[in-house]
C-alpha cells in the first residue's frame, strides 16, 4: 500500500555535498522541498544552489539559527532572483504561524496578543520521534550564544508592543483551562511567529500580534520526569562529550521517546495534536493605544500525528500554496516565514480539506 512514483516521475541523486548535482537538480525545477535535517548541518547547500539556480525552495526546519542565517545570507540575492525561500513549512511551524493569521482574522476588532497551547495526545503505544529532530534540539540548545550574535547581525527592527502588554508566564505553570501543568514551548513557534508579525508589520502596515507559546505536560508525576530529564539534558548539553553522549544514546536520554528508527506505524495512527489559542484584543472603533482589552477569542489547530503525518500535509499544501496562489504572494522574492509568505495565500483552506483544520471555539462578547 505504499505510495511509489508513476512513470512519469524520474529520480535525481544528488548530494548535499556535490553543488554541482544541487545545480543540476535546482535547474530543472519551479520549486524544491528541501527535506534534509539537522539543517544547521546540510541545509545551506540546498538553499545556495536554489538560490542561484532560480527555483523556489521550501523546508520543515524548526530550527531558528538555521532559517534566520538564511535570511541574512540569501534574502536579498532571493529578491533579485524573483525566488522564494520560505523555512519551517511543517509541524515547525504553520500551526502556530498560519493559526495566529486565522485567530486574527476572525476576530471582530484588533488582536493585540495570543496565547497558543499545544496538547499532543497518543494512544496505547506511546509516542515516537526520529533522533534527527533530537539532533537539532542538541546543537540548537548548545549553541544559543551564536543565535544571539546572528540576530544582531541582522539588526532586527523592534516590533512594537500594541494594546496590553502580554504577560510573560513563568516557565512552569498550572493552567485551569486544560487542568494540567503546562511549560513554554522550546521550539521554533515563537521566533518564527515574531518575524512574521514584524514583516507584516513593516511591509504591510498591519498590527503586530504579541505571541507567547506553551505545551500542556500533564499531571505533578509528569512534570517531576520531565524537571529531571530536563536539567540533565541541559547540563550535558554545555559540553562537547555531553552532546556526543546525548546524540549517540537518544532513546536512553529521552526516556524512550527520540530514537534512531522513528515512531512504528502503530504509534502514528494513535497520535494527535490540538494548538489552542487564546487571543485578546480591541473591539471596532476601539483605540488599542488606549485603555484594556475587551474582546475575546478562542480557535483551534486540530491534526494527526505531528512529524510525520501533519509535518508533510503542511509542506506539500504550502507548495502548492507557492505553485499556484503566485497573484497572492508577497510581490517580490526572499527568505520569509510561512505567515510572511502565504498570509493572503489559500493557505488555510487547502489544510482545512487535508487533515489540519483550523476552527473558532469561542467568541465571548465585549
Amino acid at each position: 500500500g505504499k505510495a511509489a512514483p508513476g512513470d512519469e516521475v524520474g529520480v535525481l541523486l544528488c548530494d548535499v555535498g556535490d553543488a554541482g548535482s544541487l545545480a543540476t537538480m535546482a535547474r530543472q525545477t519551479r520549486l524544491v522541498l528541501n527535506c534534509v535535517g539537522p539543517y544547521r548541518f546540510f541545509g545551506e547547500p540546498v538553499v545556495e544552489a536554489c538560490v542561484e539556480n532560480g527555483a523556489s525552495c521550501i523546508d520543515i526546519s524548526g530550527e531558528p539559527q538555521f532559517l534566520e542565517g538564511m535570511y541574512l545570507k540569501y534574502n536579498e540575492k532571493a529578491a533579485e532572483k524573483g525566488v522564494y525561500v520560505v523555512g519551517s513549512c511543517g509541524f515547525d511551524s504553520i500551526p502556530a504561524d498560519m493559526g495566529v493569521l486565522y485567530t486574527r482574522d476572525k476576530l471582530k476588532g484588533t488582536l493585540t496578543a495570543v496565547e497558543s497551547f499545544l496538547s499532543v495526545k497518543s494512544g496505547p503505544e506511546g509516542i515516537g520521534i526520529h533522533d534527527g529532530t533530537w539532533k537539532s534540539a542538541v546543537y540548537g540548545l548548545s549553541d544559543e550564544e551564536n543565535l544571539r550574535k546572528l540576530r544582531k547581525q541582522i539588526g532586527y527592527a523592534p516590533v512594537p508592543v500594541v494594546g496590553a502588554k502580554l504577560k510573560k508566564r513563568g516557565f512552569l505553570f498550572y493552567s485551569p483551562e486544560f487542568k494540567e501543568y503546562c511549560i513554554t514551548f522550546m521550539g521554533s513557534d515563537g521566533s518564527v511567529v515574531k518575524r512574521t508579525q514584524r514583516y507584516l508589520h513593516t511591509e504591510m502596515q498591519e498590527t503586530p500580534v504579541q505571541y507567547g507559546a506553551y505545551v500542556t505536560v500533564g499531571g505533578l508525576g509528569s512534570v517531576i520526569k520531565l524537571m529531571f530529564v530536563g536539567m540533565l539534558f541541559l547540563l550535558l548539553v554545555k559540553f562537547n562529550f555531553g552532546r556526543k553522549l546525548l546524540t549517540k544514546y537518544p532513546e536512553f536520554f529521552s526516556g524512550g521517546r527520540f530514537t534512531k528508527e522513528g515512531p512504528t506505524q502503530k504509534q502514528m495512527d494513535g497520535t494527535s495534536f490540538t494548538m489552542t489559542f487564546f487571543g485578546e484584543g480591541y473591539s471596532e472603533g476601539q483605540d488599542p493605544q488606549n485603555g484594556k482589552p475587551n474582546v475575546k477569542i478562542c480557535t483551534e489547530v486540530k491534526g494527526p500525528e505531528p512529524g510525520y503525518i501533519a509535518t508533510p500535509i503542511a509542506m506539500v499544501q504550502a507548495a502548492l500554496s507557492l505553485l499556484e496562489d503566485g497573484a497572492s504572494l508577497p510581490k517580490q522574492g526572499g527568505v520569509y516565514s510561512p505567515g510572511a509568505a502565504f498570509s493572503k495565500t489559500k493557505l488555510i483552506d487547502r489544510l482545512n480539506k487535508r487533515g489540519v483544520e483550523f476552527s473558532v471555539i469561542s467568541k465571548p462578547e465585549v
